[in-house]
This record gives structure tokens, sequence and C-alpha cells, in this order.
């Protein structure tokens, strides 16, 4: 694939007028959608709350992962199901996945030395010069090698860009900017720079540990206090984590500008050149003369937690074998620190409500009459440990309950923020294949407008699970509210995020919040629509021509 690179902002803009183009062009709205009218308007918004109410109680205690209270969530969902004509897709003839989580920790002890060419070495301070992230698969581990500066850790020669070019960093600990390039979209951008793809890179490299380091004075080392979620497969072994890659990589951490500043001491350039250089868009890798001799311990909590899968099989008889993915997160953060006297972290909208879409989706799909019934198959899966960094979802796309050829696409509803009449939507990841068209005809068909997204610098494409399944090559989108407001403002963008300020991630974030359960029953409709148009298509699904992420995961998906 041959790429132009440009200005991030400009390709970012380019991008959206190619989405804009499609979906201006008007979309008829395809006969199956007009037969379905009597099942959509079942959508009941008192069953949509009922879901949320129950799903956000203080008794589930905030649904966090492998508490009494997610599995009281996994069992509410169940019976929802069930109660929906909808079939058992988990393992062993279950709704269930069993997903099997490792919380691991730093534990005390932990060192890091820095030798110099010349002069006696230097012990460092846990907490303020450095710290390390846990290993989920060996308790200790000890390194000793020499050190390396590759600027953002990016190789990327097909969009004009490696930070690795020149460098020799076999059996080596890359060192790492936290900075983030300019020159890439904000997709792209995010993609490169994410931990795992970091450390993907510095594995296939050759390295043996990354150190990301900080650029700011007076900034600590960021110390992931709660520990570090991974999933491990039934053998015991890490399966997924968003924090360690197995195969060489020995260490994973953090330093501060100060010990920055350590490492170059007698290098061919200073950091002031080198951070100048990458703020201008070149790689500036340069060789770092001290050695590192670093031992770090792990302790470790395991837990079992669930991916709950159902599914609403197809007619077709061969596109019956093919499915469509509805996935929802069922999870949230448990119980924390207080804030205005409430610990519980409720997690009303964050995603009760985009649990309760996908139940009353799948009453949706028990309305049809045996002629509307979809060619494809459906999923409906709610998933766990999306808080903890798309874990359930993750192990999902990877380890599905059926044969993963045959997933053709995921549409994904994390907090969809219903806090006000619905009139546009986002559909975050659309413009990069051709789910773009089902979008179309489905917001046509309910009077909504589609509309770039209004909140860009949230990078919401890749926090939430849609994420997961474009790794391993699926198209896949979620469905966002838009900017449209019925007094012509056109600013819905402002109210949430003053909503978020107070409401987001915290215990505020109750049934007792604001509301619109109207906008809820149209976000049912929508990805209803959506998800029924893919799987009554003959045509799968496909990634669009030159996409970056198409060319990146669309032939062999990716171990994310």
């Amino acid at each position: 694939m041959n790429l132009v690179v440009i200005n991030g902002k400009d390709l970012r803009l380019l991008l959206l007028a190619v989405l804009h183009s499609c979906l201006a062009i008007a979309h008829p709205t395809p006969k199956p959608i007009r037969k379905l009218r009597k099942a959509l308007n079942t959508v009941d918004t008192a069953s949509f709350k009922s879901h949320v109410q129950y799903l956000a109680d203080d008794k589930l205690r905030g649904r966090q992962p492998g508490t009494p209270g997610y599995q009281m969530a996994v069992d509410y969902v169940v019976a929802q199901l069930q109660q929906r004509g909808v079939q058992p897709a988990g393992e062993k003839g279950t709704f269930l996945q069993t997903v099997r989580l490792r919380w691991a920790f730093t534990e005390v002890g932990s060192s890091l030395r820095l030798t110099p060419p010349t002069g006696l070495a230097a012990l460092l301070t846990y907490g303020q010069d450095f710290t390390f992230y846990p290993n989920p698969k060996q308790t200790e581990t000890t390194v000793e090698a020499g050190l390396v500066f590759a600027g953002f850790g990016i190789s990327a020669p097909e969009l004009g860009y490696d930070d690795y070019a020149g460098l020799d960093v076999k059996g080596k600990v890359v060192v790492v900017t936290r900075q983030e390039p300019t020159r890439f979209p904000d997709a792209v951008r995010l993609y490169t720079t994410d931990l795992l793809t970091v450390l993907q890179t510095a594995q296939r490299k050759g390295a043996v540990g990354v150190l990301w380091a900080s650029v700011k004075p007076d900034a600590k080392p960021p110390e992931p206090l709660r520990g570090l979620v991974s999933v491990l497969d039934s053998a015991g072994n890490v399966a997924v984590s968003r924090s360690y890659v197995d195969g060489g990589l020995q260490l994973a951490g953090s330093i501060n500008a100060a010990t920055l500043q350590r490492l170059f001491v007698g290098a061919a350039q200073d950091t002031g050149r080198v951070l100048r250089a990458l703020r201008a868009g070149q790689p500036a890798g340069v060789a770092l003369l001290p050695r590192l001799q670093a031992m770090q311990r792990s302790r470790y909590q395991d837990m079992v937690s669930y991916n709950v899968a159902g599914k609403i099989e197809g007619t077709d008889p061969q596109l019956r074998n093919e499915y469509v993915v509805h996935t929802a997160h069922l999870d949230h953060l448990g119980v924390g620190a207080p804030i205005a006297g409430d610990s519980i972290y409720n997690g009303a909208h964050d995603n009760a409500t985009g649990v309760a879409t996908l139940l009353e989706m799948a009453g949706i799909y028990q309305q049809l009459k045996p002629k509307y019934k979809p060619k494809r198959s459906v999923l409906i899966t709610l998933v766990t440990g999306e808080e903890l960094g798309l874990l359930g979802s993750a192990y999902f796309a990877r380890n599905p309950t059926v044969p993963k050829q045959q997933l053709v696409a995921n549409v994904n509803t994390d907090m969809p923020t219903i806090i006000a009449p619905l009139l546009s939507v986002v559909p975050l990841g659309a413009e990069n294949s051709s789910l773009a068209v089902p979008v179309a005809q489905a917001a046509q068909a309910l009077g909504l407008t589609v509309e770039a997204d209004p909140e860009p610098a949230q990078n919401r494409f890749i926090r939430s699970d849609q994420y997961s399944f474009v790794t391993q090559g699926i198209p896949a989108l979620h469905i966002k509210y838009g900017n449209k407001t019925a007094d012509g403002r056109n600013n819905l963008s402002e109210l949430v995020q003053k909503w978020r300020a107070i409401t987001y991630h915290k215990p505020q974030d109750d049934i007792n919040g604001q509301f619109d359960f109207g906008a809820g029953r149209k976000y049912v409709q929508l990805n209803f629509l959506i998800g029924y148009l893919v799987a009554t298509d003959a045509k799968r699904p496909t990634w669009n021509v030159g996409n970056f992420f198409g060319e990146r995961f669309g032939k062999t998906g990716s171990p994310q």
C-alpha cells in the first residue's frame, strides 16, 4: 500500500469529507424496513428504564467483574434473553463464556539501577524516578541490558515514518516519549501510540523492555495503583493483555523527566534536540550509553467473570452460519472512593443503557413475522471487563463461541448518553467500511441526521469494544449521539461535556440522574435496523479500499 502522509488535521478533514459525501447520498428506505414498523414500535420506554433501574441498583455494587454484583447482572440478562426467545450461544450449550481475569500488582522490592560508561551506578527510587507495570506471567523478572531511545516507538514505513530506522534494539530496552505525533489522523495516531502497539512493535524489533518517559519536569511516573488486568486461557497462559506481550519482552514501565536526562548523558544528541525533532514530525532515535539493571516483582489475584452470548438464528441455509455481533459491556467500576457521600459507581448510563438497548433489540426480533426474520444469524453479546481495558470483548473477538471467520460485522453500544432527544448520530468507524450504507439507511428511516464526530479529541473509536473486533479484521462501528438540538443551536456536545464533568465514571451516574428514555427507545430502533440490514444483505461488509484499519487488520487480524 502506498500512502501520501499529510498533516494529521488535514487528513482527518479529508476523511470526514469522504464520510459526509457518502452519507449525504439519499438512500431509499429498503423494503424490509418499511415492513418492520409494527415490530419497531413495540420498543417500550418503561421496559428500557426497568433494565437500567435494575442494573444500576445499589445492590449490584457497581457490577465489577468477579463480584456477586456482576453475577447478579449476568443472571438478569440471561433471564431477559431467554424471555425474548434468544438461544444460548456460549460455551457448552449455555449463555456464558468464561473469562479468567488476573489482577497483577507490582510488589515491594522492585528496583532499577543505571550504570553510566564512567562513574558509579545509581539506584533509582521507585514511585519517584520510575515505576514498573506488573508482569502477569512471571512473579519475578530480571533484566540487564543497554538502552536505546526510539522516539514515539512507532514503526510504520507504509505511513512514511519509522522511529526504529537505523537503530539496533535487539536485546536492549527501548525508551519512548509519552508525547504524541501530530502528523497522523486521530485514529491512526492513537493506534500507533497505544501502549500495546508500542510493546508489540518493540517485541518485533527484538527489544527486551520498554520504558515510557515523561518530559514534564515535575511529573511523577504513573503508578497502576489498582493493578493491571489480563485474561488467562484455560491453561493459565496470558490470552489477552493491554500491558504485556509474551515472547521476549521482560520489562515495561515508566520513568520521569530527570531519569530521561540521565539516560542521555554522553549521547550523540541531547533531549532538547531529539524532542524538537519529534515535534517537527522527524524520527530522532539515538543509542544511549548507560546500562540498566532491573528487577521487577509481581503478585496476583485471580478471579472468574463471564461474557454472555445469545443467538437469534438466521433463516438462509448458507447465511445463517454467518453472524452479525451486537455488543455492550455489562461491567462497571464497582465500589470506589466516595464522592459527595456516595461510593457505589452504579454505571446507569455507562453502560446499563447499552445493555438495555441490546435486550430491547432482542425483543424486536421476537416480534418479527417469520418471513421478515434475518438471513444471517445475530449474536447478542454482553461483555465483561470493558472498564479494565476492553478485555471481555478482546477475548471474545479472538476466541468467539462461533467460528471466527463467520463474524461479518460488529455493532457496539456503549453509553449512548441519553440525556436529550436523539436527533442526530455519529457512527464512529463507519467511514472505514461499507457499514456506512446501512447506517445511512437506518438513520434516514428514523428521521435522524448522520454527522461527523463533534468531539474527536475524545478518541472514542478506539476506546470501546468495537475496537476489539477491528483489530481482528472485522468491520465494526459504535453509534454515539450527534450534535443536533431541537432549538437549532446544534450544541448537544456542550451539554454532554457538562454532564460528563459531574456524572461520568462517578457514583452520580445512577438512576436518579438525567435521562431521556425516548432517546433510548430510538437508539434501540437504530441499532436494530443497522444490524438487521447487515443480516439481510447477501453481501458481507467490506473494508474500504486503502483504509488504514482494513489494510492493517483485514487480512490476518492482530493478537491484540
